[in-house]
């Protein structure tokens, strides 16, 4: 081979071999996956995930920019809900492609603001720099075809075992359902406290259902109960309540 041809040959392949390690990179990390780590400086001071305290949940919502309407009001809504969040264990994490100064300005205008005529709230939850784009890249917040961050809308539900359990992901201009995510995550906690399962539209304090019996048989033992906890719509189908 021609040194020329492969000078260009070798190039070629490490351009491929950079784009591949580039889509690893973004790749969104799955259901039942490890949530990727990270260091990095919040408005909270240094802050590493994971930490010694794997007995919470943690819940990352991530942002393109500060100062943008609709992040505005996702924080807004998650700063009146914070305290809701921290009775059911769980952490909440922002991240932002802004530097820090930019974070505590932003947090400083948000902590005026009288959101749909609520009382303003002070912000507890960390607001965490990604101006390398690194913590987004691991998360597969950066679509490999766009040229700029305005993609940066997820949200990942991480249980206690640092496990990713739900992820949600946003358009730029549609503002996340906080009462949902808060939601799916009382659904997850149910399911993995009873090993149940959570029916469509379920909310706390509805039934719940249970795995479908596996042959008529077991369907047959289930019915001849006859418990006050247990209805079935046909033998594939039970609800249970809950104590």
């Amino acid at each position: 081979m021609k040194p020329a041809t492969f000078i260009s040959a070798l190039l070629f392949l490490m351009a491929f071999t950079g784009h591949s390690q580039d889509t690893l990179r973004t790749r969104i990390p799955l259901i039942g996956e490890t949530a990727p780590s990270f260091t990095a400086e919040s408005t909270n001071g240094a802050l590493t995930f994971p930490d010694n305290n794997n007995s919470k949940w943690t819940i990352l919502f991530s942002h393109p920019a500060d100062f943008t309407p609709v992040c505005s009001s996702e924080i807004l809504e998650l700063a009146a809900m914070q305290e809701d969040f921290e009775k059911l264990n769980t952490r909440l994490m922002v991240i932002s492609t802004d530097a820090v100064s930019s974070h505590i300005e932003w947090i400083k205008s948000l902590e005026s603001v009288k959101y749909k005529g609520k009382e303003t709230n002070k912000i507890k939850f960390p607001l965490i720099s990604d101006k390398n784009l690194s913590i987004s890249r691991k998360y597969g917040m950066l679509q490999t075809s766009a040229s700029s961050t305005k993609d940066v809308r997820g949200v990942f539900i991480i249980n206690p075992e640092d496990k990713i359990a739900a992820i949600f992901f946003y358009p730029l201009n549609i503002g996340r359902n906080m009462d949902e995510i808060k939601r799916t995550l009382i659904a997850l906690q149910t399911a993995e406290k009873y090993n149940v399962l959570i029916p469509a539209n379920w909310t706390p304090g509805q039934d719940v259902m249970i795995p479908s019996p596996k042959t008529s048989a077991d369907a047959e033992k289930l019915m001849k109960q006859k418990s006050s906890d247990l209805q079935y719509l046909t033998w594939y189908i039970w609800f249970r309540k809950l104590p």
